[in-house]
């Protein structure tokens, strides 16, 4: 196992991402902070201003479920692949949450009742990740 491997370079890549993500979630916050005229340290305000807190809040609240997930399914799941492009899984779902993030962001800065299909995307790459992490962790200690 060696972490300069493509898979693993992938998987690096979209936690790259994925902060950066979150920090443009901070930029949206400070944005409509100064739209809206709330100063620091207040969090209510402007409907349109409280929405932009939710999403970097709701983002952060899944960013230690989304990384470990990632890793651990990255580090037990890809390896334990014999069929290369399943190997590929963990980053396929990587890139899924964070498309349901962005989507999730646009939806619900738009009108809170269009945040679902975002953030039921993003729970399904979650969720193949969890899946993902379970089997190759399973996988790991049927050959110790």
């Amino acid at each position: 196992m060696t972490f300069a491997s493509p898979v693993y370079l992938v998987s690096a890549i979209i936690t790259i991402l994925a902060v950066l993500f979150y920090f443009w979630t901070g930029l949206k916050v400070g944005q409509m902070r100064s739209k809206h005229k709330v100063d620091a340290p207040a969090m209510t305000g402007n409907p349109e201003f409280e929405r932009a807190v939710r999403v970097q809040v709701n983002t952060l609240e899944w960013m230690p479920i989304f990384l470990p997930l990632l890793w651990l399914a990255t580090i037990y799941f890809s390896p334990a692949m014999s069929v290369a492009y399943i190997s590929w899984l963990p980053a396929l779902f990587g890139v899924v949450w964070i498309l349901g993030r962005i989507l999730y962001m646009n939806g619900y800065l738009a009108a809170p009742e269009k945040r679902s299909t975002g953030f039921l995307i993003a729970m399904l790459g979650a969720l193949g990740l969890l899946v993902c992490s379970i089997v190759g962790i399973a996988m790991a200690f049927s050959v110790s």
